[in-house]
């Protein structure tokens, strides 16, 4: 079957380590293991940092590239993937589909039936796909973790990445006053048009907010402890920018603000993640849709950093 693989790493230009071509059809892990055909698929920088050789050691290569997935199971309904399996093998005791199971970009993938949630109707197989981690790991940030519920505002930083701007959608379809940060003129005016306040990394907000949606890490941790509120969360789940920011621990006693870690969420989440965007029609900032044909015009759109939403791969192309 057709996959997009690493074969090998390179940390200074990741594309050149990507091989689109020939693969062995995918093999089960165990008798509750079933083989999906994939309809669509979408990137996430995980994909690139593999390319890099971070967090997939040699021994694993080739790797299919790929967590997200919408496609057929089975029984011949439409499904997303969860993408986070039961691993032993990995100390966490879990990892993500192209991290030692072979990915989702590809025709067909092997996972956990478990893992397979039913498509709600309204939502197309190029957006769901862009779900299941991105906006599963926004939703866990707002929902589950940073207890959005009992707030008002929300910050996000770094908004345009996948996780930053599907949470950015999220909190406004929550009903939140939703401030969110770029650098990029361009990028401010996109996420002003979603309907959030845009302000440019470490400008004054007029006011305090109850969660920030932090993933850059370092060039705007500062910002975020200024702007939140007393006993306001915030919740990290990156650090595209610097991973050892400098702290006021003062401020944090002081205001009782909590600092929260989170990756991904749990088959629960999901699940209220899909019936939330089909309730309320939420649909994912789309940046592109790519034929699974060009899939390595997908990875260079993701590699230039120059994306506003999640770019997208559209299997039945």
């Amino acid at each position: 079957m057709r996959a997009a693989f690493a074969s090998r790493f390179d940390d200074a230009d990741p594309l050149a380590a990507l091989t689109v071509g020939e693969q062995p059809e995918p093999t089960p892990w165990d008798d509750d293991w079933v083989t999906v055909q994939v309809l669509a698929s979408s990137l996430n920088h995980h994909d690139l940092w593999s390319l890099r050789g971070v967090g997939l050691g040699a021994d694993r290569l080739p790797m299919i590239l790929g967590c997200d997935a919408v496609g057929v199971g089975p029984d011949g309904n439409e499904v997303v993937v969860y993408p986070v399996i039961a691993d032993k093998g990995d100390p966490r005791g879990i990892s993500l589909l192209s991290e030692h199971a072979q990915g989702t970009l590809a025709e067909r993938v092997a996972v956990p039936r478990s893992n397979l949630l039913p498509l709600p109707a309204g939502l197309s197989a190029t957006d769901a796909a862009c779900l299941p981690t991105a906006w599963l790991t926004a939703w866990r940030m707002l929902r589950t973790v940073g207890r959005v519920d009992e707030g008002d505002a929300v910050l996000v930083q770094g908004a345009g990445g996948g996780v930053a701007t599907a949470a950015v959608a999220l909190a406004l379809a929550m009903g939140k006053r939703v401030y969110a940060t770029s650098r990029d003129a361009a990028k401010r005016e996109r996420i002003a048009a979603l309907g959030a306040t845009a302000v440019e990394p470490g400008a004054r907000l007029p006011e305090r907010v109850d969660v920030v949606v932090e993933t850059v890490g370092a060039a705007t941790f500062d910002h975020s402890l200024k702007s939140a509120a007393p006993m306001a969360r915030i919740v990290v789940s990156g650090a595209t920018a610097g991973h050892e920011p400098k702290v006021n621990l003062r401020r944090i006693f002081a205001m009782q603000l909590q600092i929260l870690g989170t990756s991904m969420g749990t088959p629960d989440d999901m699940a209220q993640l899909l019936a939330f965007c089909a309730e309320h029609g939420v649909r994912p900032v789309v940046d592109s849709v790519h034929p699974f044909s060009q899939v390595e015009e997908a990875f260079a759109r993701l590699h230039s950093g120059d994306v506003f939403g999640k770019v997208v791969v559209d299997h039945t192309r």
